[in-house]
């Protein structure tokens, strides 16, 4: 993922580097959130010359902890699975421990329930302590370099964003910082720089890890996605799901970028390599502007050269294999982080407006990411409908899809976006629309496909509409377990690595 300093002014590239040093920081954060004894056991192998500490120094790296993110957090390291508190909470702390805490103590729920606060026990009381309190003797230093790129920044709007941004890191409140965020257009340089996803929390759901990645703007590829932002209202509109529940987007922004990243940092970095991103996850921000569609252009076409169209020849049947492509799967990805801006807002529950995230707890991000999937190829439909896209790409799109889906579950359901799709190929072939032929392959039914996608699209949106977690519990219990077929056939794909491990042009380091 090299650096292409060719074209840029020195300026230009002094603002790069900036960047990339206050993304470091995030780095260091990162572990500790993740797997502090993990961080502990990589320095201890510095200048170890065994080539075991070496091939393990190396594996801790690709993941930030003694757990592999994408097969299913086994460990390799010892035998003990991965706490579900990771650095989150403190160690051994409960859901039932916490929740039931709350109940008899709901003054308290607001701090111990925000995205951005690490929750311990102090004696019989649990407190909330602030990340920007925490974390501060790296978010200082990172909230300067962030200030001292925007001096270099010929981009009014962008350097406005920046400062604010520096303000945030050392407040925890993105809320202003977001709203300057979407209002950059077509910025040049673009930076991702925030505590964002919850992937990471697996024992609530909540609490956010830091990230970042330093972002070059593809004008070329950027203005072919003028097309998806006019329809984003009217893909709302159509979606099956009551009208309380799809508020409209009408008037929203629905800024799109495709850009090369050639560094990123913490939860973008390491485990799943994304290859898009729909930011923030701000609801209140959502309802008043929209969110940020981010595309990776670099690591996009990585995905598809090395692992996507590979697995494609080997898991389907060789013809439609052959109609997976690059365009197909970007497609997909594009309508996919769209998709993550449709739909109900909040959750309508019985006490009232609620959270999403909070109201389905844990399993909210698989639930997310399987929405984002199924509405988005929902929307791809309506696209080909209104003959905003030629019909006769439905095949390419959906043996696209199909692929995707084939790359995705071989990271086991403790990865959310492993979870998502796992869920959709055993529904999918529940419904006819995938099969397994005699071969041992399988093939699509592309009059079935839509069908299914359509009433898949509606459980999940009706489940986030409401906030149901027990359904949505039972949903993904029925659903989320690998069939012993699809486990076998996978077995013929080994050759075909299971993700992308970036190597940037800028030195990556955690202390």
């Amino acid at each position: 993922m090299s650096f292409h300093s060719i074209g840029l002014t020195d300026r230009e590239q002094k603002l790069v580097e900036k960047l990339v040093d206050a993304s470091r920081y995030l780095e260091e954060i990162f572990w500790r959130q993740l797997d502090p004894d993990g961080l502990t056991l990589y320095q201890s192998l510095a200048g170890s010359k065994d080539r075991k500490d070496e091939a393990l120094r190396r594996y801790l790296w690709i993941n930030a902890s003694r757990f592999d993110l994408i097969d299913n957090n086994k460990p390799f390291v010892g035998t003990d699975p991965m706490p579900p508190t990771r650095g989150f909470y403190s160690k051994g702390l409960t859901r039932e421990q916490i929740e039931q805490y709350v109940k008899d103590h709901p003054e308290k729920k607001a701090e111990l329930y925000s995205t951005t606060t690490i929750v311990r026990w102090h004696g019989e009381q649990l407190e909330a302590v602030p990340y920007h309190v925490a974390y501060r003797s790296f978010l200082e230093p990172a909230a300067q370099d962030l200030r001292e790129a925007a001096t270099l920044s010929d981009d009014p709007a962008f350097a406005n964003f920046l400062r604010l941004r520096a303000d945030a890191l050392l407040t925890d409140d993105y809320y202003q910082s977001d709203l300057a965020w979407l209002d950059l257009k077509d910025p040049k340089f673009d930076v991702i720089f925030a505590p964002y996803e919850t992937y990471d929390d697996t024992l609530m759901g909540l609490k956010a890890s830091y990230g970042a990645a330093v972002l070059i703007r593809n004008a070329e590829e950027s203005q072919k996605l003028a097309v998806f932002q006019k329809y984003v209202a009217d893909v709302q509109d159509a979606l099956p799901l009551t009208a309380e529940d799809r508020p409209s987007k009408h008037g929203l922004q629905t800024p799109m970028e495709v850009m090369d990243a050639p560094y990123r940092t913490g939860d973008l970095r390491h485990g799943y390599q994304a290859v898009a991103d729909n930011l923030p996850n701000d609801p209140r921000v959502h309802e008043l502007k929209g969110s940020k569609k981010i595309f990776f252009k670099n690591f996009m076409d990585a995905r598809v050269n090395y692992v996507i169209l590979p697995l494609a020849k080997c898991m389907m049947r060789p013809e439609q294999a052959a109609k997976a492509s690059g365009e197909g799967y970007m497609l997909g990805t594009i309508m996919h982080e769209m998709a993550h801006g449709l739909g109900p807002a909040f959750a309508r529950t019985s006490s009232g407006k609620v959270n999403i995230r909070e109201a389905i707890g844990p399993i909210y991000s698989g639930l997310e990411e399987a929405k984002a999937d199924v509405v988005g190829m929902f929307g791809l439909k309506w696209l080909m409908d209104h003959e905003v896209l030629p019909k006769d790409k439905t095949q390419e799109y959906y043996a696209s899809y199909v692929a995707g889906i084939f790359r995705t579950v071989r990271f086991g359901i403790a990865e959310a976006h492993g979870k998502a799709e796992m869920m959709e190929f055993n529904y999918l072939c529940e419904r006819g629309a995938i099969k397994r032929e005699p071969s041992g392959r399988y093939a699509i039914d592309y009059a079935v496909m839509p069908i299914a996608l359509n009433d898949l699209a509606k459980v999940l949106l009706e489940i986030e509409a409401t906030g149901d977690r027990q359904r949505a519990e039972r949903w993904f219990k029925k659903y989320d377990v690998m069939p012993a077929d699809l486990q076998s056939a996978l077995k013929s794909a080994t050759s075909v690595p299971v993700d992308i491990d970036p190597v940037f042009s800028f030195k990556e380091t955690v202390r």
